[in-house]
């Protein structure tokens, strides 16, 4: 099992082009879809927790869930497997960089790449909204924040602690008697 799990994470790792973000969709293909490791909800409160913790959010996901498989043992491999690709994939580069990168051809290969990124990212934001009760009627709520951020720079920790006050005095006035 700990193989397996190595062996996932090394493939999600080493085909995931984009970042972290471009991580996730493939992360829940195939822990909660193509294996069954966490169902859906598990890997939304996955999801949920690992944008919550410092670091980058792939490797905080595949922490949760080699967590969530294996306890510390598949929380070790699943990191593993997740940041060996990268890490690998960066020395090289630094390596040969300096010498191609004015290059037509990989610049074009970089630029070409953009547009696939935005998909890997749009797709499973659209599917994991829907999932987690977003709807026509509480999507001014996502939206706002997003526009708080990208266009008035404010920071997200600001907004996190207004939606943690938000909900913890929600949820007192409703207990009211």
């Amino acid at each position: 099992m700990l193989l397996q799990l190595f062996l996932t994470f090394l493939k999600i790792g080493a085909f995931t082009i984009g970042g972290a973000y471009a991580m996730i969709p493939l992360i829940r293909k195939e822990v909660c879809q193509k294996r069954g490791w966490i169902s859906d909800e598990e890997f939304l409160d996955g999801l949920a927790a690992a944008q919550s913790c410092p670091g980058p959010i792939a490797v905080n996901l595949s922490i949760y869930t080699g967590y969530h498989i294996r306890k510390g043992k598949g929380m070790l491999v699943a990191v593993l497997g997740t940041i060996l690709p990268s890490t690998i994939s960066i020395i090289l580069i630094a390596m040969l960089f300096n010498r191609y990168a004015d290059a037509v051809l990989v610049r074009k290969a970089f630029h070409a790449l953009k547009p696939a990124v935005v998909a890997l990212i749009a797709v499973p934001l659209y599917e994991m909204s829907r999932k987690g009760g977003i709807t026509l009627a509480n999507f001014w709520f996502p939206l706002g924040v997003a526009v708080l951020v990208g266009f008035f720079n404010i920071s997200p920790i600001y907004l996190i602690l207004v939606t943690i006050a938000y909900a913890v005095g929600q949820k007192l006035w409703v207990q009211k008697p």
